[in-house]
C-alpha cells in the first residue's frame, strides 16, 4: 500500500512540474524533459541526504526539526557525519537544501542562486555522479536549468514556480522498501520523451514486460560479483531489471551509448535503483566505432549482456572505419555494405550481436532483441553468425514475441539467448506470438502480456520443457539439419488425426461417395452432349 501510494503521489509531482514547464512555454519542448529530470533528481538528492543523516545519528532522526539540530554541528562534525555517509548518497553544505532555497525565493536574482546551487551540488559531487563522454571527459550532474527561459525577466518567477511543489513531497518513507515500483515511475518519467520520431538516435523504450523475461531468463540461479553489460543501454531499462535480478549490491553495471540524452536518463535510473557505484562505468560515446571498456587494451568482457539495439540506422560515416584488420575478429561474420538509395535501412543490429558475442566471458550470458527475420535467414551475415553460435555451442534458445509487443514498430521481434557454457544443447525455441492481448495505443495497435503469461513464459524455458505448438528443445545437430534455423515452428510435428469408425460406417461411407461420383460422371456426359451440340450448330462466316 506504501509503494501504490507513493507512486501515486510521484506521478502528481511530475505532473506538476510538467505542468510548471507548460506555463512558461516549455511544453513538449526538447528541453522540458532536462528541468523535469534534474528537479526530480535535485529533490530525491535532498530526501536521501536526510534520511542518511538521521541513520547516522539518533538526535537528527528524533529531533523536531533535523535542519535546525544539524545547524549546532562544529565544521568539523558536519565533515565527520559526510565521511560516513553511504557512497550512494549525494554529500550536501547546508545552503544545497531544498528548505534554504525554499527560505530565499524572494530574494532577488533567485534563479541565479537557484542556478548556483544545484551547480555547487554538481561540483561537490563531481567523483561519484559525472558520466563520462568516450574521451574521459566528465558530464556534470545539473545543468543551468533557468536559461532554458528564453525571457530572462521571467526565469525568477519560474525557478520559484519549479521549487515549490517539491516542498511537500517526500521520498524518505520508501528508502527502506524494495526498489522494483520504481521502474513503473521511471517509465512514467520518460513516458512523453522516449517516443518514436526522436531523429537518428531515437531511443526506442524496451516494455517492462520483455526486460523482465529477458532478466528472469538470464539470471536462473543466484550470482554475485559479476559484470552486466548493454553496449547500446539506451535509458537503462533491461540494466535495471538485470540489476534487480541479480541484487544491487551483487553486480557492476557497464554501458556504452552514443545518446546524450539516453546517458543522462540513464544516471538518474541508477541512482534511483541504488546503483551509484556504477555511475562511473557510464559512458556516452560510439559503441561500434570506439569501444570504451578495457582490460590491458583488449576489450573487456563480461558475465551478463543485455540488450535490444536499434535494428536499422545510417552508419555509413564510419562504415569504412569498421573494416579494418584490428575488428576483424570482433566482426567475423561481416559488416553490412552501403546501400547508396537506403543509408537508413543499414541492418546496424548485426554489427551489435557479433559486438555482444564478441564481448562475452568465457560462461557468460546474454539476451539481445533481433528482428524474427534474423532466426530464419537462409544467407548473408545473418545466417553466419547462426552458424557461429551452433559450431562453437553457445546458444541457449530463442524467444519468438507476439506482433506489435513494441507499440513503436510493426516489425516482429525475436529475443536470442546465448550462453558459453550450454556446450551440451537442450536448445529451447518458443514461439509466443499466439500470447497477448491487443489494445490500441495512440494510432499503433499494442500488444500486452498478462502477469501469467509473462511466468509461463519464464518458467516453461527455464525447465527446458517441451510443449505442443509452444516449445521445443532440440540439440545442436538437429538445427544443422535444419538449415540453422532458430525457429520453433519449423520443429513442431506435423499432426495427422485419424478418427476410428465401425464396418457399417465405413460402407455408408463409400456408398456415399459412389453415389456422388455416379452422380457427377452424369451430369459430366450431360455437359459432354451440351458441348458437342453447340460446336455441331456452328457455321462458318
Amino acid at each position: 500500500m506504501v509503494t501504490q501510494d507513493f507512486t501515486a503521489q510521484t506521478k502528481e509531482l511530475i505532473d506538476s512540474l510538467k505542468g510548471v514547464c507548460t506555463s512558461y512555454g516549455l511544453g513538449n519542448d526538447g528541453n522540458e524533459f532536462k528541468i523535469i529530470t534534474q528537479v526530480f533528481l535535485y529533490k530525491f538528492m535532498n530526501d536521501k541526504f536526510s534520511h542518511e543523516v538521521k541513520r547516522l545519528d539518533p538526535k537528527l532522526k528524533n529531533a523536531e526539526n533535523w535542519e535546525q539540530e544539524i545547524a549546532k554541528y562544529s565544521d568539523k562534525q558536519y565533515d565527520m557525519l559526510l565521511m560516513k555517509m553511504s557512497a550512494d548518497s549525494a554529500k550536501l553544505k547546508s545552503e544545497h537544501y531544498l528548505s534554504s532555497l525554499h527560505n530565499k525565493q524572494n530574494q532577488e536574482e533567485f534563479a541565479k542562486l537557484f542556478d548556483d546551487t544545484l551547480r555547487d551540488i554538481a561540483i561537490f559531487n563531481n567523483e561519484i555522479f559525472s558520466v563520462k563522454t568516450g574521451t574521459g571527459a566528465k558530464i556534470t550532474l545539473f545543468d543551468e536549468l533557468s536559461n532554458y527561459i528564453t525571457d530572462s525577466s521571467q526565469r525568477d518567477n519560474f525557478c520559484r514556480a519549479i521549487i515549490n511543489p517539491l516542498v511537500n513531497f517526500s521520498f524518505e518513507k520508501i528508502f527502506d522498501q524494495k526498489f522494483d515500483f520504481f521502474s513503473t515511475i521511471f517509465e512514467y518519467l520518460i513516458k512523453d520523451y522516449n517516443k518514436d520520431g526522436g531523429g537518428k538516435y531515437a531511443e526506442y523504450f524496451t516494455p517492462h514486460a520483455v526486460s523482465k523475461i529477458m532478466a528472469s531468463i538470464l539470471v536462473d540461479k543466484p550470482v554475485k560479483n559479476v559484470t552486466c553489460y548493454d553496449p547500446a543501454a539506451g535509458s537503462g531499462t533491461l540494466l535495471m531489471n538485470l540489476a534487480h535480478a541479480i541484487g544491487e549490491d551483487r553486480c557492476t553495471i557497464y554501458s556504452q551509448d552514443i545518446s546524450q540524452k539516453s546517458s543522462s536518463m540513464l544516471r538518474l535510473n541508477l541512482i534511483l535503483n541504488n546503483l551509484v557505484h556504477s555511475i562511473q562505468n557510464i559512458i556516452q560515446g560510439n559503441t561500434l566505432k570506439e569501444p570504451y571498456h578495457k582490460v590491458s587494451n583488449k576489450l573487456m568482457t563480461f558475465d551478463y549482456i543485455a540488450s535490444n539495439p536499434p535494428f536499422k540506422l545510417d552508419f555509413s560515416d564510419f562504415r569504412n572505419d569498421l573494416d579494418s584488420k584490428q575488428n576483424h575478429d570482433r566482426f567475423f561474420a561481416g559488416i553490412p555494405k552501403i546501400t547508396p538509395k537506403s543509408k537508413d535501412k543499414m541492418a546496424i543490429y548485426l554489427l551489435f550481436i557479433q559486438h555482444i558475442i564478441f564481448s562475452l566471458s568465457s560462461k557468460g550470458k546474454a539476451a539481445v532483441v533481433v528482428p524474427t527475420g534474423f532466426i530464419t535467414a537462409q544467407s548473408g551475415i545473418e545466417k553466419k553468425i547462426r552458424e557461429k553460435l551452433v559450431e562453437e555451442k553457445m546458444l541457449r534458445g530463442v524467444l519468438s514475441m507476439p506482433s506489435n509487443i513494441f507499440a513503436t514498430t510493426g516489425t516482429n521481434v525475436s529475443i536470442l539467448f546465448l550462453d558459453k557454457a550450454n556446450t551440451k544443447g537442450d536448445i529451447v525455441l518458443m514461439d509466443a506470438s499466439k500470447l497477448g492481448t491487443t489494445v490500441k495505443e495512440g494510432k499503433n495497435q499494442k500488444t500486452l502480456l498478462s502477469s501469467e503469461e509473462e511466468d509461463l513464459i519464464i518458467n516453461t524455458f527455464n525447465k527446458h520443457k517441451a510443449v505442443e505448438d509452444f516449445t521445443v528443445v532440440v540439440s545442436y545437430e538437429q538445427i544443422k539439419e535444419k538449415n540453422y534455423s532458430f525457429s520453433a515452428g519449423q520443429y513442431f510435428d506435423v499432426k495427422i488425426e485419424y478418427t476410428d469408425i465401425t464396418p457399417k460406417q465405413f460402407t455408408a461411407k463409400m456408398d456415399g461417395f459412389k453415389k456422388s461420383l455416379d452422380s457427377l460422371f452424369a451430369e459430366s456426359k450431360d455437359l459432354e452432349k451440351e458441348i458437342k451440340k453447340q460446336l455441331g450448330g456452328l457455321k462458318y462466316g
